[in-house]
């Protein structure tokens, strides 16, 4: 498995896209119920596939990508040659910008001496949703990039 098994919850959320794909190999409701009785193992093996399946689908169409820690903001643009990241470090440790309150006093003072802004970019390995699934499983989260591309304009991004 190249990836991590969907939850149950996320299996249960793809429940249509997993009988289409049970159905690509020919394997028929009766068949699944008999594999999951007489032979876990297969079983198992056929959930590690699809979820591998779908992370590889999600992953390849990722764009960006947000980390938030109380006093960092990590804002990631992913495309087909590099990742390029854009930190906001906020000096003052009082201030956790992960609540209502502390987003909002960064909203508000992004500009002043205590808010660092940085960027940096890399390239990407052979294995673009690889780099991009270490990402998520340091906790960052796929978003459509509202912030890094406010932020872009306050940064030289190459």
């Amino acid at each position: 498995m190249k990836y991590i098994r969907l939850t149950k919850e996320q299996l249960d959320e793809m429940h249509q896209e997993f009988i289409n794909f049970l159905a690509a190999q020919s394997i028929t409701a009766e068949e699944w119920e008999s594999i999951k009785r007489d032979k876990p193992e297969v079983a198992e093996q056929e959930l590690d596939v699809f979820s591998d399946l779908i992370w590889e689908g999600v992953l390849s169409k990722v764009e960006y990508l947000e980390h938030f820690s109380p006093q960092h903001m990590f804002l990631f643009k992913v495309d087909s040659l590099k990742i390029s990241m854009i930190s906001v470090e906020v000096e003052n440790k009082s201030i956790d910008i992960t609540t209502a309150q502390g987003y909002k006093w960064l909203q508000e003072n992004f500009m002043k001496d205590e808010v660092n802004l940085y960027n940096s970019s890399k390239l990407l390995s052979d294995d673009r949703n690889n780099d991009i699934f270490v990402l998520i499983r340091q906790g960052a989260s796929i978003t459509q990039g509202d912030l890094y591309k406010w932020f872009e304009k306050f940064v030289d991004v190459d």
